[in-house]
């Protein structure tokens, strides 16, 4: 059997002996060297020729580079204390694809997040390599949700603001996004100085995204710069307060105050009502963004009766015991009529100021020239934006010169027909504070007094500045201004609403532009109250007040020594001794 099998020939076999034509087997072998050199040729273009791309692709899969937050730099108040800071907190993110959750656990996570839970899982569903669940949380919320122990959701470290003067700074720091970009307040103006430089690492990752190991050499970040503003906190929390009061009090819409330094220009304090809570940002409306102080604009009245006497007085065409015939309480312009709120009969120039009274300050107006009074409305600064750098401030109106009737001469002259902010208006009374010098205003601390620029002899402004004092005594337009231990002065005003091209009968806006002390002046103050509707709508009753309180209040945080013994007489708040006209 054996002998059998090994004489077997294969050539038997019908199969085996069929032969192969050559020019397939060529054609075969062919294919197969083909195919070894297109492998070869390709191995040769990956490991010699094309490197660079795959091992950028690679490196993709391993290596990253992580950005290196610079902490944002600090805003401080003049004495140092913070107004913002930076801190760090998780921010909690996930791996959609790695995540492996329970029923329970989504829906646990899902209410510690505070998010729907069908958000959720179509966040977590995704299938993505990247995820944010909540940003900026704190330590407690993140402690909770790592307890959950779901595999894929992760923390990393991120700055978040804080603001520790709350709704009393709000308008004047402002706030950053999530991504701590400055979006208001001195946040955004100051954004390149505050935000830093950030700097980067290179990593090596596991699939986790854990880090394993350091690529190359770090580059560090370079925190941003710290901001030390002109304001004083104290001042600004308290005058703060006093608006909200007075807005509550008087029933109005909103309300706004200024304080600057007469010395220096310095913005002390500058606040607004209503406000927000920068830190918490929820249902945030627009009338509580409005920076009122700086961004509305409205006609500014009889505290412009200031400017129009003192240019009557710079020219000498009057001197402070002119009398002036304002009797019968009215004058007729071009077919217009213009009233005092009471008929006085003959009034001294002192006591037009003392008693607001729009036809004698017309009759001075109406022996100016129109370029005269435009000169003088811009030289302190009305019609133009505050060379201030701080968002929003606006311009507001002051029409050329050219275009005035007689009639606008005139109303201008009382502060009808052009309009102002509120901080134009306290940057304006700086030429009394400062013997008839305008000076620059900031919003950074100075150490030295600011040189202006002159509009006014010393002595008209001295003049000026009795007149203002009177104000505030007996017969005056706004007793209630009056400081414990300061002597003050100012200008009361109230003016219907301007709503479209008519006015508003039954809305007012009622401010008060002072300073103090009247023997050496160190502040400006301005105080307005929009929109009262408790039954008083004068400046002299709504606003003078606060003034009143913010001027005792500054100057003694200052370390201002009082400069006069006697108590402010007790006047009725229902019932001035004089009423501003219209």
């Amino acid at each position: 059997m054996a002998a059998s099998v090994r004489s077997l020939s294969y050539a038997q076999s019908p199969l085996l002996a069929a032969k192969t034509p050559p020019g397939r087997s060529k054609f075969i072998v062919g294919l197969v060297g083909l195919g070894f050199c297109l492998l070869v040729g390709r191995a040769v273009y990956i490991q010699a020729i094309g490197t660079e791309f795959y091992l950028s692709e690679g490196e993709k899969r391993y290596a990253h580079t992580l950005e290196l937050r610079a902490s944002r730099g600090r805003i401080l108040d003049r004495n140092g204390l913070l107004l913002a800071t930076s801190v760090s907190v998780p921010s909690i993110w996930a791996i959609p694809r790695d995540v492996k959750a329970t029923p329970e656990q989504r829906r646990e996570l899902a209410r510690l997040l505070e998010m729907p839970l069908p958000e959720l899982d179509k966040t977590l569903d995704n299938g993505s390599r990247f995820a944010w669940l909540k940003r900026q949380v704190d330590d407690e919320l993140w402690k909770k949700i790592r307890a959950l122990k779901i595999e894929g959701v992760y923390e990393v470290n991120e700055y978040r603001r804080k603001y520790p003067e709350g709704e009393a700074a709000a308008h004047l720091v402002g706030f950053t996004n999530l991504e701590d970009v400055g979006q208001e307040g001195i946040e955004l103006a100051f954004e390149q100085e505050l935000r830093g430089r950030n700097g980067s690492r290179e990593v090596v990752k596991d699939r986790l995204g854990r880090v394993v190991e350091d690529m190359g050499p770090q580059v560090d970040a370079a925190n941003g710069q710290d901001i030390q503003l002109s304001v004083d906190s104290k001042v600004q929390f308290f005058a703060y307060q006093r608006i909200r009061d007075a807005v509550a009090e008087h029933k109005a819409k909103a309300g706004s105050v200024v304080v600057l330094d007469a010395k220096t220009g310095e913005v002390l304090a500058l606040a607004n009502y209503p406000s927000f809570d920068p830190g918490n940002r929820r249902r945030l409306t627009g009338a509580q963004l409005r920076n009122r102080a700086l961004t509305d604009t409205f006609e500014p009245g009889s505290t412009m009766k200031p400017l129009i006497v003192s240019w009557a007085l710079e020219t000498r065409r009057v001197t402070p015991n002119t009398p002036i015939n304002v009797a019968p309480g009215r004058i007729t312009i071009t077919g217009s009529t213009i009233s005092d709120s009471h008929a006085y009969g003959v009034l001294s120039v002192s006591e037009v100021i003392q008693k607001s009274s729009n036809v004698g300050t017309v009759k001075m107006a109406m022996q100016m020239d129109r370029k005269e009074m435009y000169d003088v409305f811009a030289a302190v600064g009305l019609g133009q934006k505050p060379q201030l750098r701080f968002p929003g401030a606006v311009t507001g109106r002051l029409r050329p010169w050219k275009t005035w009737r007689p009639i606008e001469q005139a109303t201008m002259s009382y502060g009808y027909g052009l309009s102002a902010s509120l901080f134009q208006l306290a940057r304006a009374y700086t030429v009394f504070a400062r013997d008839g010098e305008v000076i620059p205003v900031t919003m950074l601390k100075q150490n030295q007094p600011v040189q202006g620029v002159q509009v006014f002899r010393p002595e008209v402004a001295k003049a000026m500045r009795e007149m203002l004092h009177s104000v505030s005594q007996k017969g005056g337009t706004a007793p209630q201004s009056q400081a414990v231990g300061y002597s003050v002065g100012g200008k009361t005003g109230t003016a219907h609403k301007q709503e479209g091209r008519s006015y508003a009968g039954n809305k007012y806006r009622a401010w008060f532009v002072g300073i103090a002390p009247i023997s050496d002046p160190r502040i400006v103050v301005a105080v307005m109250v929009d929109e009262p509707t408790n039954g008083q709508y004068f400046g002299g009753t709504v606003a003078a007040p606060v003034f009143s309180q913010v001027v005792q209040n500054t100057l003694r945080m200052l370390g201002v020594p009082p400069d006069i013994e006697v108590q402010p007489q007790i006047v009725t708040r229902d019932i001035p001794a004089a009423q501003e006209s219209f």
